[in-house]
């Protein structure tokens, strides 16, 4: 699609300087790109800030308390995959 766009003249030439004219719509349109990319994941954190809890999960704790509940998973994931194989 096109579309006009006003930017400042000293940026156009550095943007001219880097890639060229011709691929001035490229780095453009890909600057674009990840400056939307950026706001949709800040948005996405600030609606969900706070939705966590530490109170929530004790068993994120401390370290080690993390280790065995991802353990304690593993193991219940490894009965379930042998038990629905018939192993």
């Amino acid at each position: 699609m096109r579309t006009h766009l006003i930017l400042p003249e000293e940026m156009v030439k550095e943007v001219d300087a880097l890639v060229g004219k011709r691929k001035r719509s490229q780095f453009v349109g890909e600057a674009v790109r990840e400056k939307l990319r950026k706001e949709t994941l800040r948005a996405a954190i600030k609606a969900t800030a706070g939705i966590f809890a530490e109170a929530d999960h004790p068993e994120w704790a401390t370290s080690e308390k993390a280790a065995d509940w991802v353990r304690k998973l593993r193991e219940e994931s490894n009965r379930n995959l042998e038990s629905s194989s018939g192993g």
